[in-house]
This record gives C-alpha cells, sequence and structure tokens, in this order.
C-alpha cells in the first residue's frame, strides 16, 4: 500500500502551522480547515485500515517525538488528535504509542507548560480520559508501520483469545455452537423409524381395504413428508447457520479451546495470562498520567 500521497499532505500540514513558529490549537485547527485536512479519510483504502491509519498516526508521532522545534512537535501532538477525532472508522482506530515515545510525550508536556501552552496539558488529559491509547514496545523509530500493526493484531487477537476463554469457561454455550443436530437428535434413527411407521401403515390399510371400505381413511397412507424427512432438513438448516455464524464471527478458529472440565493447571494458566494482560494495561495506563500530568 502506498501511503507517500497521505504523509506529504501530513508534511505540508504541519510545515504550514510550524512556519511562523505557532503554537496555539486554534491556529492548528485553522490551518486544518483551510486546507480541508478531514477529507484524507475519503481516499481511504477498503482494505487494511488499521494499517492506513497506524502509519498517518506513527507519521504525525515522527513529528511529535522528533527533535524540531517545539511548533513542528506541537504540530504532530495537534494532528495526531485531529486524526483519531475526525477518522470516519466506527469504532475508531486506537493510536499506538510505545513506552519510549511515552516518555518523549511527556518532555514535549513539559516543554509545552514551560512556555505557557497550556493547552497541551488539556489535550493530553482528554485524550486519556477517552481512551485513544493503545500501548505497546515498537518504537516509531524501531519497526515498520507494518511491525506495529502485527503487534497490535498480537494484542488484541490475544484479548479475544482470553474473553473467549472467559465466555466458555463455566457454561455450555459452546457445546452447543459446535453440536451436531442431525447427531443429537438421532435424525438416522427417527427417520428409519418415520418410515417404517409409514410403510406399517400404508400395509395395514391396503389389508384393511380387502375387507371393508377405506375410502374415508385412505389419505392417512399418502404420500406425505415423514417427520425424519423434516427433522433432517431442520438439522441440514442448522448446520448451514451454523456455518455462516462461524464466517462472521470467526469462533470455528477457537475450537482448539479446551473445555469446561479441564486440566487445573490449564484453567489456572488462563487466569495467569488474562491477569498479566491486564496488570500491564494498568502498568501502562499508570505510566501514562505519571509521566504527563506530574507536577
Amino acid at each position: 500500500m502506498d501511503l507517500k500521497a497521505f504523509k506529504l499532505d501530513i508534511d505540508e500540514l504541519i510545515i504550514q502551522f510550524a512556519e511562523f513558529d505557532s503554537t496555539a490549537f486554534g491556529e492548528f485547527k485553522r490551518v486544518w480547515l483551510s486546507r480541508k485536512f478531514s477529507y484524507i479519510f475519503e481516499a481511504s483504502p477498503s482494505t487494511n485500515q488499521g494499517f492506513f491509519m497506524q502509519s498517518l498516526y506513527a507519521h504525525s508521532i515522527g513529528y511529535m517525538v522528533s527533535a524540531g522545534s517545539l511548533s513542528s512537535r506541537l504540530g504532530g501532538l495537534y494532528c495526531l488528535y485531529c486524526l483519531y477525532e475526525t477518522q470516519s472508522f466506527k469504532p475508531p482506530f486506537k493510536i499506538y504509542l510505545s513506552l519510549g515515545e511515552l516518555r518523549q510525550l511527556k518532555k514535549l508536556a513539559i516543554d509545552a507548560k514551560t512556555t505557557g501552552v497550556k493547552v497541551v496539558s488539556a489535550l493530553l488529559k482528554t485524550m486519556v480520559e477517552k481512551n485513544m491509547f493503545l500501548f505497546g514496545c515498537v518504537g516509531v523509530n524501531e519497526g515498520s508501520a507494518t511491525e506495529r500493526v502485527n503487534e497490535l493484531t498480537d494484542i488484541q487477537n490475544a484479548r479475544i483469545q482470553t474473553a473467549y476463554n472467559k465466555l466458555f469457561a463455566n457454561s455450555r454455550l459452546e457445546h452447543f455452537i459446535h453440536m451436531d443436530m442431525g447427531v443429537e437428535l438421532g435424525v438416522g434413527l427417527v427417520k428409519k423409524m418415520s418410515s417404517d411407521y409409514a410403510a406399517a401403515k400404508e400395509l395395514a390399510i391396503k389389508d384393511a381395504g380387502q375387507v371393508i371400505d377405506v375410502e374415508n381413511i385412505k389419505h392417512i397412507a399418502e404420500n406425505r413428508r415423514l417427520i425424519g424427512d423434516t427433522m433432517e432438513k431442520t438439522a441440514a438448516d442448522w448446520n448451514s447457520q451454523k456455518e455462516l455464524f462461524y464466517e462472521q464471527t470467526g469462533f470455528s478458529h477457537f475450537r482448539g479451546v479446551a473445555p469446561p472440565n479441564q486440566e487445573p493447571n490449564d484453567s489456572e494458566q488462563t487466569q495467569t495470562d488474562e491477569s498479566e494482560e491486564h496488570e500491564n494495561d494498568d502498568i501502562f495506563g499508570k505510566e501514562l498520567e505519571s509521566l504527563l500530568f506530574q507536577r
């Protein structure tokens, strides 16, 4: 995916803002609006949208953590905020930020505060409260956008797996999701029984017709859909809906997850992984708040 044109747009936006050493967020918004910059999303790709957004974020972060002028660094921060707020994706893609970039953001906040740019603290507080950040280890200068997106994908997949484990830990929901209704209802046996019953009924009416008038009960033995055939169709419909469910949710990818009656060690490992994940999130969140808002 060629994103040179998008990155060039960001370059021109920040250069124009920093041209006269401006530091005001209001001035940045004026430049943003004058360039109709929100239209950048009109040309966004229909696939790899996560890669697209993280590439734009990473390019803005590059300015934010650079050794350039304060105006240029603030331009990177302001651009990052505006890209998040104006993106057309729902839910919005969060901003990937490494711990090293977080420390550079702290330095920018201190420099802005020292020079009297009070809006930066308020802006960062808003970003934290809106949970705009997603933390990782690969910095903007340490890896490509692909690596950053891959790490984000791994994080999200781990969270989905943890949620899946927790959801099915003590329930029979997984049993029903993967259930073979044909086997569960014994469709094969029912179909044979209903066929035998239909044949026996037809034979009984035929034999009775030799001694009595059966005209009024012939309809009982007429060819009608057997209960076994109806159950077979229902089971086939169930399987079709199940496959569609797998396709839409990706649940079939997790069929390797152990059932509830798992050995204690595996269950404990799942709880440990989940606990470590939440602990890491808490550490990053506290690190962000302490670094940005300490006096």
